[in-house]
C-alpha cells in the first residue's frame, strides 16, 4: 500500500513539473502568435467600440413619435426640432432633418430623409467589415503559423544523426499547432461577435425605417401639411 502511495505522489509531481501553463504554451507558438494577438486585441475593442455605439443610438424615448406628432399637429416646428436635436440617435436626426424641409413637395422631404438614413446606416456599420476580415483572416493566419512550424520541426529532425526520439517529435508538432488553436479561436469569436453585432444593426435599421414611415405618413394628414 506504501509502495503505491508514493508511486502515485512521484506521478503527480513529475506531472506538475512538466504541465505548462497557457502563457508558456503559447509563448512556444512562434511568432505567427503575434499577429494573433494584435487580431483579437483588434477584435475585442471593434466589439466593445460598437456596443456602446449602438447602445447610445437606441436610446430613444418609447414615446417619441407620439410627442414629434403632437409638436407638429400644433404647428411647432421648432419645437419640434429641438426636441429631436436634444436626443442624440439616428432616429432623431432623421425626423429632424424631416422637419426642416417641410414645406417642401413630399418627395423631397422623403429624399431628405433617406440621405440622412444611408449616412447613419454607414456610421452605424463602422468597422463591421474589419471585424469579418479578422474572422476571416486568423484562422489562415493559425494555419500558416503550423505550416512553417511543421517546416521548421521536420528540418530540425532531418537534422539530427541517429534515431530521433518520439519526444522531439511529438513536441514540434504539438508547438506547430498551437498557432491553428490559436487562430480558430479568435476567429470563431470575431464571427460570433460580427454576426452579433450585425443583428444588432439590423433591428436599429428597422426601427429607423419605421420612424421614417411614421413620420412621412404623418405629414400626408391633411391637417398636417403645411
Amino acid at each position: 500500500m506504501t509502495t503505491l502511495l508514493s508511486a502515485f505522489q512521484e506521478s503527480t509531481e513529475v506531472a506538475v513539473k512538466e504541465s505548462i501553463s497557457l502563457i508558456d504554451l503559447l509563448m512556444k507558438g512562434g511568432y505567427m502568435v503575434v499577429p494573433l494577438a494584435l487580431l483579437l486585441v483588434a477584435a475585442i475593442y471593434i466589439f466593445f467600440e460598437r456596443i456602446f455605439t449602438l447602445k447610445a443610438a437606441a436610446k430613444v424615448p418609447n414615446n417619441f413619435n407620439e410627442q414629434v406628432r403632437q409638436l407638429i399637429e400644433r404647428g411647432d416646428l421648432n419645437g419640434a426640432r429641438n426636441f429631436c436635436a436634444q436626443i442624440k440617435s439616428p432616429l432623431a436626426r432623421m425626423v429632424e432633418k424631416g422637419i426642416s424641409r417641410i414645406g417642401s413637395p413630399l418627395k423631397t422631404i422623403e429624399a431628405s430623409i433617406e440621405n440622412v438614413g444611408k449616412v447613419e446606416i454607414y456610421r452605424l456599420e463602422k468597422n463591421l467589415s474589419l471585424l469579418a476580415t479578422i474572422a476571416g483572416a486568423a484562422p489562415m493566419i493559425g494555419f500558416l503559423g503550423t505550416v512553417t512550424g511543421m517546416i521548421q520541426a521536420f528540418i530540425a529532425i532531418a537534422q539530427e544523426e541517429g534515431q530521433v526520439s518520439p519526444k522531439m517529435l511529438s513536441s514540434g508538432i504539438y508547438e506547430a499547432m498551437i498557432t491553428t488553436a490559436v487562430g480558430l479561436f479568435i476567429g470563431i469569436v470575431a464571427y460570433l461577435a460580427y454576426n452579433y453585432l450585425v443583428t444588432r444593426v439590423s433591428k436599429l435599421v428597422h426601427r429607423m425605417e419605421y420612424t421614417s414611415v411614421d413620420f412621412i405618413d404623418l405629414l400626408q394628414e391633411p391637417q398636417n401639411v403645411r
